[in-house]
């Protein structure tokens, strides 16, 4: 009899290389965001922060910014939480385009944001303009503080609804399902059972309007200006101090908003939900 010879397995592949290039692709991306704010606080000192803080042009940039952010973020939510669950739970005619109409703000750059607002209230219909009514009113927009929160809005409001629509999308539709059963309206229903169980979404969708609205700039520099101790903003005065060579005033301003952002990402992994911004289509 011919003897067998047992047969050696195939030991796997390491998965180490593969895992290594991730790493490094990965991690030049996530070296280069530290590098830059490593770099900023290298730039600049206590003092810098200190002396930009002391400025008039700067508190107001900030009171304003606070401000305008928190009611950006307020409108946002009243236009997120009904135009995402409408876009989650019910099919309508013309949803694919209402769909595709709210990531218009999110791809356009900027600038031509700001540009079409601006055009919007200076369009002449029937001889007077939207500006011009407006401000026959007594409730002047362009280059003043509400397009300051309208151009903020235009921006924040898409990244709200598309968050609010995941969120949506997320939850179980049986609650709502057995709510109408037991006799609850569909509007019952929504603030009964859905709002409540969307909570953390809604949480996640006010803080990145705000955290957007904090940061915009093309849009408020188009529309709004950039008036000292009128419509100036944190993001509009790190270009005003650049304009006049005050780079460690620009740096200062810039730390500030940096440290925003960091109390509004630790407040979206603390109470937020798991989803951020996330582009969704229909199933």
């Amino acid at each position: 009899m011919r003897a067998t010879i047992p047969r050696q397995e195939k030991r796997p592949a390491s998965d180490r290389p593969f895992l290594v290039g991730l790493s490094i692709l990965g991690g030049t991306y996530v070296a280069l965001i530290v590098a830059m704010v490593l770099a900023d606080l290298a730039f600049t000192s206590p003092r810098h922060v200190g002396h930009a803080l002391s400025s008039p042009e700067i508190r107001f940039a900030v009171r304003l910014s606070l401000i305008s952010s928190t009611v950006t973020a307020v409108l946002s939510l009243l236009v997120a939480v009904p135009l995402g669950y409408l876009l989650a739970r019910c099919r309508f005619p013309g949803k694919a385009l209402v769909d595709a109409v709210v990531d218009i703000p999110i791809v356009l750059p900027p600038l031509v944001i700001g540009l079409s607002l601006l055009i919007l209230f200076q369009l002449k219909v029937g001889g007077s303009s939207l500006e011009s009514w407006l401000t026959r009113m007594g409730f002047p927009v362009t280059y003043q503080v509400p397009a300051v929160i309208l151009a903020q809005f235009a921006v924040s409001a898409a990244f709200a609804v598309r968050t609010m629509r995941v969120s949506f999308e997320q939850i179980n539709p049986r609650s709502e399902q057995v709510a109408l059963t037991l006799g609850c309206t569909r509007a019952q229903a929504f603030w009964r059972v859905s709002l409540p169980e969307a909570r953390r979404g809604v949480i996640t969708a006010a803080t990145l309007a705000w955290a957007r609205a904090l940061g915009e700039f093309g849009p408020i520099l188009v529309f709004a200006g950039a008036t000292r101790h009128r419509t100036e903003v944190l993001s509009t005065s790190v270009f005003l101090e650049l304009s006049v060579g005050s780079i460690e005033s620009a740096v200062a301003v810039s730390l500030l908003m940096i440290a925003a952002a960091v109390i509004v990402l630790g407040t979206v992994r603390l109470y937020g939900s798991d989803t951020t911004f996330t582009s969704s289509h229909p199933r």
